[in-house]
């Protein structure tokens, strides 16, 4: 039985499952952090701890997709790991508090907690992507992808704004309500969203497929590593994200550092290079639609275009280092955002595309090998360019040579993962083998109810 590809209806359901990560996630990686740093005046260095160890544990997601794949169905995973997200923001928030008035317990609640959210987030996110991978039709994924994505960040505005409304005034009990009602929330629409939408069809393998989706987990993972585009996307994947992430959490201070820009002007600055990262998914996402199919080019294209850009717009910030105010820095961190937009959109469109190649009833441990990948490097790319920061202003004692340093770092990143991706043939494949299906799949997605 071939089950009908999801219309716009069901790919925004789908979304409201990433709006709802979205939500607990910023909860306990930004306003926990916050209350630990400057209510609590604890070190920086403990709230940081807990997320990486939340961003470590991704390792885990291919065990998390083999399970999927075993079970034929995602929606379980999708469910059971939102529930143990909720359950890990909970207790954060009741860590957090804790903190207060015994720190040692605290603490170990605090790891409990983040431990429970890097599973859920996991184990949750991978089969989300795996099942809008096997349900989203060749010619909507592009908009499929800049759909989820937006989604997820309306998950961290709404959540941040209502939030930040709610806490005031600050206490630690209003804390941990205010995640609670956030949490429950967060899960019930994650269940109404996903329930329904997988449909019967996938819940159960063909003798054959069954019995191929069974070996032990580390025979699965060895298959699929052993797979060439598999294993060159998930390298790909790894050096982009880190590229992607190293300037993160030093942008802002190198606006402050050279150009002399206020808190509140460098807020801004984060702000717009945020509308160029969207800007660059819608436009990946028109871009890969059905109507421009045949000129806009292929998502390997634009994957290799958005690093080399990308790569671009980083040389261009080493320049204003050396030129300083007068430097157009405006123009080039929107474009720097919008080329990681148009790259970003493009990669999780073609790993959409190539979760289904390769041997069958993988896609899970393929998708969790390559989310591993791109959430290990996103991590260690936003601790590595603090550290190298730090550690150049520590020997040479300029500040604008240390930031300037990480930039260069990233954009010569940006131009290796460019080269890697024109090995992935790959890439090309889900544009051109669904081609000639295009009107007749656009139809049925039209048609179809998610």
């Amino acid at each position: 039985m071939t089950q009908t590809p999801l219309g716009w209806f069901g790919i925004i359901r789908l979304g409201l499952v990433q709006t709802a990560l979205g939500a607990v996630v910023v909860l306990t990686t930004s306003t926990m952090n916050r209350v630990m740093v400057v209510e609590l005046a604890l070190p920086a260095m403990i709230p940081g701890a807990l997320v990486t160890w939340h961003y470590a544990l991704q390792m885990l997601r291919p065990r998390w997709g083999y399970g999927s794949d075993v079970g034929g169905r995602r929606t379980p995973w999708i469910v059971g790991g939102m529930a143990v997200l909720a359950t890990g923001g909970i207790g954060a928030a009741l860590a957090t508090a804790w903190m207060a008035t015994d720190f040692a317990a605290g603490a170990i609640l605090a790891a409990l907690s983040f431990t429970l959210i890097g599973i859920g987030v996991g184990a949750a996110g991978t089969s989300l992507l795996v099942l809008l991978a096997k349900r989203v039709a060749a010619p909507r994924r592009a908009p499929a992808a800049t759909i989820v994505w937006i989604m997820m960040i309306a998950g961290f505005a709404v959540t941040a704004g209502i939030a930040g409304h709610l806490l005031d005034p600050f206490s630690p009990a209003r804390l941990v309500a205010v995640t609670s009602g956030v949490a429950v929330a967060a899960f019930l629409l994650a269940v109404v969203a996903v329930w329904g939408v997988e449909g019967r069809a996938s819940a159960t393998h063909q003798p054959a497929e069954a019995a191929a989706a069974k070996p032990p987990f580390r025979v699965a993972l060895a298959e699929v590593w052993a797979e060439p585009e598999a294993r060159r996307f998930t390298i790909f994947l790894f050096m982009s994200m880190l590229a992607y992430s190293a300037q993160d959490l030093i942008l802002e201070p190198f606006a402050g550092a050279v150009f002399g820009l206020t808190p509140g002007e460098s807020t801004k600055l984060s702000g717009l290079q945020h509308s160029g990262v969207l800007t660059g998914l819608i436009v990946v996402a028109i871009a890969g639609s059905s109507l421009c199919r045949g000129w806009a080019g292929s998502m390997r294209q634009w994957v290799i275009g958005g690093c080399l850009v990308s790569a671009m717009a980083l040389a261009s910030l080493v320049v204003a280092g050396a030129v300083g105010p007068v430097w157009p820095l405006n123009a080039s961190v929107f474009v720097l955002g919008a080329a990681n937009g148009a790259f970003a959109g493009a990669a999780i469109t073609s790993m959409m595309g190539l979760a289904g190649q390769g041997r069958a009833s993988r896609e899970g441990v393929r998708m969790g090998m390559w989310g591993a990948s791109q959430a290990v490097a996103f991590g260690l790319g936003g601790f590595a360019g603090t550290v190298a920061v730090d550690m150049v202003r520590y020997f040479v004692g300029e500040p604008v040579i240390a930031y300037t340093g990480v930039f260069a770092t990233e954009a010569l990143l940006f131009v290796i993962s460019a080269v890697l991706a024109l090995q992935i043939h790959g890439l090309e494949q889900p544009v051109e083998r669904d081609r000639t299906r295009t009107v007749e799949e656009g139809f049925a997605a039209g048609t179809g109810r998610g």
